[in-house]
Parts: structure tokens; C-alpha cells; sequence
């Protein structure tokens, strides 16, 4: 299939009409060839041999743990921040952006231990995901290695970690950056198997200009080879992987999303005070406002597809802030006020 650009970035120009239509037309194929758009909505039997072998205490509520993985072909660490009280909880999955590094930015940048400390819900952090979408990749990659991260995260994780935290079968997931586009991608392609999800600051297609170079690029920085990925850019698999496609998918789901616009604000200047030469200083600037003006756009974009559905959606925009951090961890209450509607419709949690 070639690469069909969508370009959604001009949805209200002279051409909208005929994107809109090009956007049903290859729905209608996806569905006629017999794949639905919210493709591998069932999530597979558990693998037996996926379990949890290990385990250590950090603290009182946060616990490391490393599941064996049989689709990764390897263990997998997993952090778990334990929610309040004493029955079964709700599962939240949080998904980090590029780096995944082995411990999650959500804890040791992020803030989320102490956000969550009183939260009636398990929250699990997956690492290593680094540079991956949290896909499902085509082939093995010379420097990212075997990537089945879909696969782990649907079919695999949940049937280990849910039993070993007495979840109550009711999960979320929500991410940041290249974890935004991997939370959605995870929600539409299973659709019902999260009852909600949430993107902060992230790209949610695969097959516009944007979308399709944002992907490129976030697998490349972290010496990977795209191809690997889903194949050239532009064909079957792209499209399927695509949120702003496959939006449909979504209804029902309680969607949250959120971007600021690329202009430093209040916690950026701190974090740039702590950056150890101006150097740093100025690369987490460049980047942090590119990558955010970016993030707004894709925001956008996306929000208007899901307005022109009438699929509801909590969509915060902040008139100040970068793709950074202490950005991010602003999000986590916003956020949450819109998730946790999803498992306590009236109780405010």
C-alpha cells in the first residue's frame, strides 16, 4: 500500500471532505478483507509459563517485580505501586516515553509514588521498552532487539500481575510521549479490554505526515531500524496501528488527553536550572519545545477526529509548557480526575 498521507494536520481546509472520505474508505477496506479496525480486540489466552519470579520491596507500597515473558523471550522488570485499602483494586498500567529505562521515568522523574500514595488502584510500570511503541514488531532489530510488547501487555501481563495484586479485573492504561501513541494504539486494537486511556503530550497516527515521522524518528533515535517496526512506512501495518484510523474502536472507552504548547512555563525553568552545564540546558529547550508544539498538534488532530465521531473525550491544553517532565507530572491530576470516572463514575476519587 503506498503512503497514503492523510495530512490532518489541514482537517478544515478545501480538502477536508476528501481526507474524511479517504479515512471511511480505508476503514471500509479494513473491515471488507476482514480485519476490523480495532484489530486483536480479544486478548489471547495466557501463556502458562508467563509468571511472576521475582519480587523485592523498595517501599512500603512500591514493589519491583520480574515477570517471565514467553512472547519477549525474556524476564521483564516491572515496577508496582500497591493502591490503598485492603480488597481488590482496579489496575492501571502507565507506559513511559523513548528511553524505558529499567526503572520508569514515571517513578524516578515523574513523581507518581507519591501522586498515587493514596489511590485506591494499582498502578504497574513496565521497563525496557525503550525506543519500541510498545508494539509488536515484524522482526527482530540489531540494536532493540526482540520487541513483543503488545503481546506482553495484553495477553501476557495482565493474567500474572492482576492475580499476584488481587485485581479486580477492571484495568486502565494511559501514557506519556511515544507511551501516549503505544496507550492508545493498546486501546483501540483491544477494544473493551481497558476501560480507559490516556495520552499526555503524545502522536496518535501512524500514517500522516506527522504521525509517520514522529514514529520514525522516536524508533531511529534509539538506533533502531524502522523496517523492522511494521514494515515501510505507509503499508497495511502502519495503517492498523493507527488511533486516528481506527477511532471508532474507541467508543465507550473514557478517553483522556492532554499537550501544552511548546512555550516554557513555570516548572520548566526549574528543571532547566538543574540540568548540569548549559549545554544540557539548551538541548532539553530545543527539543522539549519542538517535540511539544509537535505533541499539540497531533493532540489536536486526533481530538478533532474523535469530536467529529462524537466520541467523547477530556482533552486538557495548557497554554505554557514543554515536553519534560515536570510537564508531565502536572498531568497526573488531570488525568486522573478523568480515568478514575471509569471505575468510580460518582464518587469523585
Amino acid at each position: 500500500m503506498p503512503d497514503i498521507g492523510f495530512r490532518r494536520a489541514r482537517e478544515s481546509g478545501p480538502g477536508a471532505g476528501r481526507r474524511r472520505v479517504i479515512v471511511s474508505v480505508i476503514a471500509a477496506v479494513l473491515a471488507a478483507v476482514g480485519l476490523p479496525i480495532g484489530a486483536a480486540a480479544a486478548p489471547a489466552r495466557i501463556p502458562a509459563h508467563t509468571r511472576v519470579i521475582h519480587n523485592s520491596t523498595i517501599t512500603s507500597h512500591w514493589e519491583r517485580v520480574t515477570v517471565d515473558s514467553v512472547a519477549m523471550g525474556r524476564p521483564v522488570s516491572v515496577d508496582v505501586l500497591h493502591g490503598s485499602g485492603t480488597g481488590p483494586r482496579p489496575t492501571l498500567y502507565m507506559l513511559d516515553g523513548v528511553d524505558a529505562e529499567e526503572v520508569s521515568d514515571w517513578l524516578t522523574k515523574g513523581h507518581a509514588a507519591d501522586f498515587f500514595a493514596d489511590k485506591p488502584i494499582d498502578v504497574v510500570f513496565p521497563a525496557g521498552a525503550t525506543g519500541s511503541m510498545y508494539s509488536d514488531w515484524e522482526r527482530p532489530d540489531a540494536t532493540l532487539g526482540w520487541n513483543r510488547w503488545e503481546t506482553f501487555l495484553t495477553a501476557e501481563l495482565p493474567g500474572a500481575i492482576e492475580p499476584y495484586l488481587h485485581g479486580d479485573g477492571r484495568r486502565a492504561v494511559a501514557g506519556v510521549s511515544m507511551g501516549a501513541q503505544g496507550a492508545m494504539m493498546l486501546a483501540h486494537r483491544h477494544p473493551g479490554f481497558y476501560r480507559a486511556v490516556a495520552g499526555m503530550s503524545g502522536c496518535y497516527s501512524t500514517v500522516d505526515t506527522t504521525g509517520s515521522a514522529v514514529t520514525t524518528l522516536t524508533v531511529a533515535s534509539r538506533g533502531g531500524n524502522v523496517m523492522n517496526l511494521w514494515g515501510p512506512p505507509g503499508t497495511f501495518d502502519w495503517l492498523t496501528h493507527d488511533s486516528t484510523v481506527a477511532a471508532e474502536a474507541l467508543r465507550g472507552t473514557v478517553i483522556y488527553l492532554s499537550a501544552a504548547t511548546g512555550v516554557p512555563g513555570g516548572p520548566d525553568f526549574g528543571e532547566l536550572a538543574r540540568q548540569p552545564d548549559l549545554v544540557a540546558a539548551l538541548q532539553l529547550v530545543g527539543g522539549g519545545v519542538a517535540l511539544e508544539a509537535g505533541s499539540r498538534l497531533c493532540t489536536e488532530n486526533f481530538a478533532k477526529r474523535l469530536s467529529d465521531l462524537g466520541i467523547p473525550a477530556t482533552v486538557h491544553y495548557e497554554s505554557a509548557g514543554i515536553h519534560a517532565w515536570e510537564d508531565f507530572a502536572a498531568e497526573l491530576g488531570p488525568a486522573w480526575d478523568a480515568l478514575s470516572t471509569a471505575f468510580w463514575p460518582d464518587s469523585g476519587r
